[in-house]
């Protein structure tokens, strides 16, 4: 298919998505992707906190997230809701090593602490998200999980590694991390444990290779990929499948990353 045959009509494209889709939806990808990580646990709290670890450092070289990803579940001595209610100050002395990109070994003991808040005085990660959703908005629900998560002491430095939809983010990493816990697990991918939650109210992580995909498909035309891009994306994605708009992030992801030749 050349890169002028992609003009579709609105049928033609939503057939082309799908397709895609269901295709890219696959426990065959996941060995190329960091969801590879949460899905050595089975717990719901350990899937739930190395997830929201691992989406957190989930930008830059796909190799290396998956190798520091694995660090980080060593780190954690392979019991991730464990170390985090558990942890003592000399067990975050054993993470001051840690560094991915920017990402270092203060802000992952900064969010260990965290998450203990989160658990301790909120009941959890899907609780807070719930609990703070607005008018159906989960992108609001992200802004206040924010607040929340930084109540703890931390450097200033150590924010800007959660983004904020009200701050004109896109917050790729966060919906992510949302789409693997809130979609079903019906394909072998994502994980559906947060019942809470409805696929409908998800958002599509936004980058610069969905975008990219996303601008080719006629699907956005907002040049940054800010939330902005990000609204106008959701829009048409729901036009598609209103419950379900983000299982196109798998046919966005898909062919961006095995399909370079169409785009």
């Amino acid at each position: 298919m050349a890169k002028s045959s992609l003009k579709l009509k609105k049928s033609e494209l939503k057939e082309f998505l799908d397709e895609k889709a269901a295709y890219y939806e696959n426990p065959k990808f996941i060995g190329t992707d960091p969801i590879q990580i949460p899905h050595q646990f089975s717990k719901k709290e350990d899937i739930e906190i190395i997830g929201f670890l691992v989406a957190t450092i989930a930008w830059g070289n796909r190799k290396s997230i998956i190798t520091n990803s694995n660090k980080l579940v060593e780190l954690l001595e392979n019991n991730p809701y464990d170390f985090v209610i558990n942890h003592s100050a000399e067990d975050l002395n054993t993470l001051q090593h840690f560094v991915h990109r920017t990402f270092n070994g203060e802000d992952l003991a900064t969010f260990i602490v965290a998450l203990k808040h989160i658990y301790s005085k909120y009941n959890g990660l899907e609780a807070v998200f719930h609990n703070n959703l607005e008018q159906g908005d989960l992108q609001l629900a992200i802004h206040h999980f924010k607040k929340r998560f930084f109540e703890v002491e931390h450097l200033p430095r150590t924010r800007k590694h959660v983004s904020d939809p009200l701050k004109k983010s896109a917050a790729k990493r966060i919906n992510m991390f949302l789409r693997w816990m809130v979609r079903p697990a019906d394909a072998g991918v994502d994980f559906g444990i947060w019942k809470s939650l409805s696929p409908a109210l998800l958002s599509c992580p936004l980058d610069v290779h969905s975008g990219r995909v996303a601008r080719q498909l006629g699907l956005l035309k907002r040049k940054q990929n800010d939330a902005t891009a990000l609204a106008e994306l959701d829009k048409n994605l729901r036009r598609f499948d209103p419950k379900d708009p983000v299982k196109y992030d798998f046919a966005l992801f898909g062919l961006s990353a095995f399909e370079k030749e169409l785009f």
